[in-house]
């Protein structure tokens, strides 16, 4: 039997990259989805790609909390429930020095990555009523594992992420719902670094040797463990930051 069977699904960030991967791997196993991203054309050719499943596309902001309300009601006006959110939507935001980074480049960092996500899992989760369900949010060893120069409001937003997660799961545990985060890698999407046009083999290079796989994932490899989050192959962890990073946070090498 599918993995998600019955199951419908809500997936944010969903154009491309991770999520993009994600609608297809839920899809083929057997959920029903509601996906958002900013541009609704490429979200309708997510939906025309996904084979054997039901998917509505809905394009809006994260940030908007009309838009995170119409998901979850899009999900349970055509699907009847919600069983599964994957808040994955999220960006860079502005790099630098934190002495100086704009205010202004700051807080729409931490409202693109961590405030969505509080908006998410506000409105996911009084959804989910006592049935039980699982939250996940797309983290980063970025901030958890390693510092990296630059990315000061980056890694803020996902590390904090990370005790909305531990929080998040004591209190929803007594409903049967699960809360966790997952914790890529390096990953080869568009929004990727080593795909900026001004990009060298050098910095693929470096990249790829900061893992201790000697290469970054592909999104497929993001959305299978994902996949397990949602499924009831982890019907015991919660409150989890899941590194899915190919070694890079343990790689001296």
């Amino acid at each position: 039997m599918a993995l998600l069977n019955d199951k419908s699904a809500i997936i944010t960030g969903a154009s491309s990259g991770i999520g993009r991967a994600a609608a297809k791997v839920f899809a083929r196993e057997g959920a029903k989805l509601v996906i958002t991203g900013r541009r609704q054309e490429a979200l309708d050719a997510v939906v025309a790609e996904i084979e054997g499943g039901q998917a509505i596309a809905v394009s809006g902001d994260v940030r908007d909390e009309t838009l995170q309300i119409r998901l979850v009601e899009t999900a349970l006006g055509r699907f009847g429930k919600l069983d599964i959110a994957f808040n994955n939507a999220g960006g860079l935001g502005e790099m630098g020095p934190v002495a100086g980074l704009s205010l202004d480049g700051w807080r729409e960092t931490i409202e693109t990555n961590l405030t969505a996500s509080f908006l998410g899992a506000k409105h996911q989760s009084a959804a989910m009523g006592e049935g039980g369900g699982s939250l996940i949010f797309t983290s980063t060893f970025v901030g958890y594992t390693a510092g990296m120069p630059g990315m000061g409001a980056y890694a803020a937003s996902k590390a904090g992420l990370i005790g909305l997660v531990q929080v998040l799961a004591a209190e929803l545990a007594s409903r049967k719902i699960r809360v966790n985060a997952l914790l890529p890698g390096g990953t080869d999407t568009p929004a990727a670094i080593t795909n900026a046009p001004d990009a060298t083999e050098e910095l693929l290079a470096f990249v790829n040797g900061l893992h201790a796989l000697k290469r970054m994932a592909q999104p497929e490899e993001i959305a299978n463990a994902a996949l397990f989050l949602a499924s009831d192959l982890s019907s015991f962890v919660t409150g989890t930051a899941m590194l899915a990073d190919g070694g890079v946070s343990i790689s001296r090498t």
